[in-house]
């Protein structure tokens, strides 16, 4: 997909800020903490068409409003991916902004996850 330069430079500036995690680091947080939470950003019509099977979902547009009801330890492990870890990274950065303090953003997101054969529900 072919993003706008004025996205872009938002991720870019929020990435500046963020904690960027590897597929098999995920993996590792998950296996070593069983509190942390991988936590899908994207839309709800994405969420139904697919996600990682252990993920909950969060969408980006409804974030920065529940997230203190969802998660009230700002010290959660939460690892947010979205389709290819542009939106995740904003969403790091506006967690982080309201006092979440171990955030990270899953690079290459849900097509990473895919291509790694990770495990997926509908």
């Amino acid at each position: 997909m072919k993003h706008a330069p004025g996205f872009l430079k938002l991720v870019d500036d929020a990435k500046s800020r963020i904690k960027e995690i590897t597929i098999d680091q995920a993996r590792e947080r998950l296996r070593t903490n069983s509190a942390a939470v991988l936590l899908d950003v994207r839309e709800d019509s994405e969420w139904v068409a697919g996600h990682a099977r252990e993920a909950q979902h969060l969408g980006k547009g409804i974030l920065e409003r529940d997230i203190e009801g969802r998660f009230p330890d700002k010290n959660a492990e939460l690892i947010m991916y979205c389709g290819g870890g542009f939106r995740s990274a904003l969403t790091c950065d506006v967690a982080q902004k309201m006092g979440y303090t171990k955030v990270a953003s899953l690079i290459g997101g849900y097509k990473g996850l895919v291509a790694a054969g990770w495990e997926m529900a509908k």
